[in-house]
């Protein structure tokens, strides 16, 4: 009776610890486990400059795009996000900010909402 109490709970741990991961995994998006909307407040540096295609992108905003851009996917949705809208930035110059930080391996040609990263 005991063996059986005992494979009856190691086994309902193994689908309680089953159904937290799949829970997980789902619940990854384009920027991993974090929010578009969170990640986007990690590219505060680049505020100015995605509101005006004429001002300095700063050395901080062009390491923090750099290292975002590994993921198009991730940067796009970024720009796309709630917390990006809500900041008053203009997508059009934001965009631009790969290309205006001479990163070579960015990602040309990429299709972000309504723009293409140059």
């Amino acid at each position: 009776m005991a063996a059986a109490l005992k494979l009856m709970c190691v086994m309902g741990l193994i689908v309680l610890i089953s159904i937290l991961a799949i829970g997980n995994v789902a619940a990854a998006g384009e920027c991993g486990k974090s929010s578009p909307d969170n990640e986007a407040l990690k590219l505060a540096p680049c505020a100015e400059a995605a509101l005006d295609a004429k001002a300095p992108v700063s050395a901080a905003c062009c390491a923090k795009v750099k290292n975002m851009g590994r993921n198009p996917s991730c940067l796009c949705a970024i720009l796309l996000s709630n917390a990006a809208k809500a900041s008053g930035i203009k997508l059009e110059n934001a965009i631009t900010i790969p290309k205006r930080c001479n990163i070579a391996n960015r990602p040309v040609g990429y299709k972000c909402g309504p723009y293409t990263l140059p």
